[in-house]
């Protein structure tokens, strides 16, 4: 006696682009208030240089330079602007 057993068919097992898309997005989001904050903390060591405000809160190693806060600032500002543009790019490959 012999038994056969047939599957159905099934679709292609493949890899699944863009699953990341969400982790993506929310890290894009959290990032700009991050870039915020650098600049404010730039701007913050401008003023202090100038007499405006009171004393900057780190006065000396490389963090007490107003130029690290503005580099720092624009760099989470621009990877926060690629992962946006990755977590909203919509996929124009035709799934064959």
């Amino acid at each position: 006696m012999k038994v056969r057993i047939r599957f159905g068919k099934n679709s292609k097992v493949g890899r699944k682009r863009g699953k990341n898309r969400r982790l993506a997005l929310v890290a894009g989001a959290l990032l700009t208030p991050a870039a915020l904050v650098a600049w404010v903390l730039g701007l913050w060591r401008i003023a202090a240089d100038l007499n405006w405000t009171n004393q900057f809160a780190i006065p000396s190693g490389p963090l007490s330079h107003w130029q690290v806060w503005f580099g720092v600032g624009a760099l989470l500002q621009w990877c926060s602007r690629i992962l946006n543009r990755y977590g909203k790019r919509e996929d124009t490959e035709i799934a064959a």
